[in-house]
């Protein structure tokens, strides 16, 4: 059959055996646009999720206000990033409708306006709820300036001229003093002013006033009984804004807010110096074009709306009118504020514990020569990542410390240990990735201080980021090298390590450390990308080796009738992956996706899809691990990865994805799985429209929720059935 085939392609290059032409019709179906999920609206589902937990009344009432700052930060950062592109493409006359759902840039930001109207009507109204209805049951109050005592305004009073007064700065608006360039995501005011007469030109007057971010934008009132009563600063400052315009009359004050399009433009080919570069970019954030106009609804007038649209030149579809504060991100601060001796309105707090395969007794280097070790963060403690690098910079037998940062916390235990590693002459080599979005300044500074410190700072390679989690010490003893790597899915960031879920195993296997030292000589110097015994690096290799393992897969169903695949991740965008992922569906491969955010896979469809399962957990803590489980016949291939499913992560980003081969993790990790895979209380499945449900059981006796199965284990309580 096969020499027939070849006979027939030597003598007509064209063609194609009925196989081929039916594969090509596979791929021709599984391509079209009805079979994915819009990245951009996807996202805005995942922020829903976010709101459902400020909405869930099992959740403290404290941490529900926190997820309505989540849900207003992570909305800050879509508008200033992701729609603010779709906005640049339409200003350059770009109406190519992107690649996997067909929408072009006009339509998305259609579709996004309408839907994040009403999440943002939404947010408002669970505000109120919190705010007004059930933080009262606890005597805390968030009150209109009317509704104060005379004691009380006269104590605002007071503390408006002693203390808010001299911080403010009235700008004028007028032909001399031209409406002045605001920073993005800060809270002003505009005061229209009647002109009295003072000057000739008979015309309302226009001035701004910024609401200062040094001061607490919830202030405290005393109170002569048991409550706690707050009011807002932009009210006391509106209230008292006559005191700024001596002479005129304050016809109406209106707060506003505006979104900036923050994304940098680097242009590293021609950068001499990639820091300088940076620090450049950093500087025009703050002045980038206007993408989003929050309002007071009620509070601002068509004439002074369309004031404010010209001057920032965006378009009316961009103003979002909101019945209630604006930049709910201050409820970060409030919560802190409030929540001293309110404990009960949180969750109930817990001390990460030391992993399972190292006691606190047992030194990290000596067990890992006998095994690997696992982690699982934040049940499992980062404190033995940190104390990796603090023993290895004072160990004298130590040579080397080579380590990658993408985000690391304002005061990084790390970065103090690679600092005291280099003064104590270990060779550290560190690479810091200085494109890390809205981390870019903090690592800035890192890069510095560790050069100064004498470790050899890179950054990193032309048009690349750096995603990688990989760390590599090096010690001489007893005559010979040891190598020991910790490979991880999360940051080196022991601040988000308490809130993020992430995995990470350090080993001594001796072809992982050859794999790790050719990895940092890929980075550091001209060299092609290494062939390696065990890790797998992006950019390309590692969607080429998920392509290979689907395949793979199909092959192990076709004979055994048993394929699986079940795989956790943040986001789920490659066109690619998904292609493969519906063909291994359509050959009868079950298919379980655990993926926190973006996800434009579509499962459920008939004949596509149909054996493939989405569930997304949004829950106490930031589902981060990126976990990769092959059944292949019950030789189970398991694999965790710094990388997600994206076209980014696949071709413009280093990245890693490294094997498990220890079968006592191997289990465990395969165990977290399938909890999160029962969990009926934080987990949503997507339908075949793209929507999202709880699960039918979400309200049943038996309540699962994965993360506190996971905190209870790590405390080594038996879970009762």
């Amino acid at each position: 059959m096969m020499a027939n085939i070849e006979e027939k392609r030597v003598s007509n290059p064209n063609f194609q055996s009925n196989d081929e032409v039916a594969k090509l019709q596979l791929l021709e179906e599984i391509a079209k646009p009805q079979y994915y999920n819009n990245r951009e609206l996807s996202w805005l589902a995942f922020n829903e999720r976010v709101l459902e937990e400020a909405e869930d009344i099992n959740n403290p009432l404290l941490e529900r206000l926190k997820f309505l700052a989540i849900f207003s930060s992570n909305l800050d950062e879509f508008f200033m990033v992701r729609v603010a592109g779709l906005q640049d493409q339409i200003r350059a006359n770009f109406h190519k409708p992107e690649n996997k759902s067909g929408l072009t840039p006009k339509e998305q930001l259609t579709k996004i306006a309408e839907r994040t109207q009403a999440l943002v009507r939404r947010q408002t109204e669970v505000y109120r709820h919190l705010v007004d209805d059930l933080l009262p049951q606890e005597n805390v109050h968030v009150r209109d300036l009317k509704l104060l005592s005379p004691e009380q305004k006269s104590y605002i009073n007071e503390l408006f001229e002693e203390t808010i007064f001299p911080v403010l700065t009235p700008v004028a608006v007028d032909a001399y003093r031209p409406f002045p360039t605001l920073i993005g995501r800060t809270l002003n005011l505009l005061v229209m002013l009647e002109n009295n007469g003072i000057d000739n030109e008979g015309m309302d007057k226009v001035a701004i006033v910024q609401v200062p971010s040094v001061l607490e934008r919830f202030i405290k009132v005393p109170s002569g009984n048991n409550e706690t009563v707050y009011v807002l600063l932009e009210d006391v400052i509106s209230n008292n804004v006559n005191h700024l315009f001596f002479g005129y009359k304050v016809k109406s004050t209106q707060a506003f807010r505006l979104t900036r399009n923050a994304d940098l433009t680097i242009h590293e080919e021609g950068a001499q110096d990639l820091l300088v570069e940076i620090e450049k970019e950093l500087k025009k954030r703050k002045w980038g074009v206007g993408s989003r106009l929050e309002v007071r609804d009620g509070e601002m007038n068509d004439d002074v709306l369309d004031y404010l649209l010209d001057e920032f030149e965006i378009e009316e579809s961009d103003v979002f009118k909101i019945d209630g504060p604006l930049d709910l991100t201050a409820m970060f601060g409030f919560v802190k504020a409030i929540s001293v001796g309110r404990e009960h309105l949180e969750y109930e707090s817990f001390i990460p514990q030391p992993p399972q395969d190292l006691q606190s007794d047992e030194n990290i280097f000596e067990k890992t020569l006998i095994q690997d070790i696992f982690f699982h963060h934040p049940f499992e403690s980062f404190v033995p990542i940190v104390d990796f690098i603090a023993e290895a910079a004072k160990d004298p037998s130590v040579l080397a410390i080579k380590q990658t940062l993408y985000r690391v916390s304002g005061n990084s235990p790390i970065i103090q240990a690679l600092k005291q590693a280099a003064e104590n002459g270990k060779q550290v080599t560190v690479l810091v990735e200085l494109k890390a979005r809205f981390d870019e300044e903090n690592n800035v500074h890192w890069a510095k201080q560790l050069e100064q410190a004498g470790c050899l700072v890179i950054y990193g390679m032309n048009n690349l980021k750096t995603h990688s989690k990989i760390t590599l010490v090096v010690r001489h003893r007893h005559g010979k090298i040891e190598r020991f790597v910790h490979l991880g899915t999360g940051n080196y960031n022991d601040a988000t390590a308490k809130i993020y879920t992430d995995m990470g195993i350090i080993t001594s296997n001796k072809e992982f450390g050859i794999d790790a030292t050719n990895f940092f000589n890929y980075l550091s110097g001209y060299t092609e990308k290494p062939k390696f015994h065990h890790i797998v690096v992006a950019p390309f290799d590692i969607r080429d080796e998920f392509i290979h393992l689907i395949d793979e897969e199909i092959t192990m169903h076709k004979q055994h009738g048993n394929g699986f695949i079940r795989a956790k991740m943040n986001s789920l965008t490659d066109k690619d992956l998904m292609m493969k992922l519906y063909e291994a569906s359509i050959e009868g491969v079950q298919i379980e996706l655990i993926i926190r955010g973006i996800c434009c896979i579509r499962p459920g469809i008939a004949g596509i899809s149909e054996n493939i399962t989405v569930t997304s957990i949004v829950g106490r803590f930031l589902e981060h691990s990126r976990i990769f489980w092959f059944h292949h016949n019950g030789e189970n291939k398991v694999f965790l990865s710094s990388a997600d499913m994206m076209t980014r992560n696949m071709i413009k980003r280093v990245e890693i994805l490294f094997p498990i081969y220890s079968p006592d993790i191997k289990k465990r990790i395969m165990g977290i799985m399938e909890a999160q895979l029962e969990d009926n209380q934080k987990a949503r499945i997507q339908d075949s429209n793209g929507k999202y449900h709880y699960k039918e059981d979400h309200n049943s006796d038996t309540r699962i929720n994965s993360q506190e199965i996971f905190l209870i284990e790590s405390l080594g309580t038996i879970v009762e059935e």
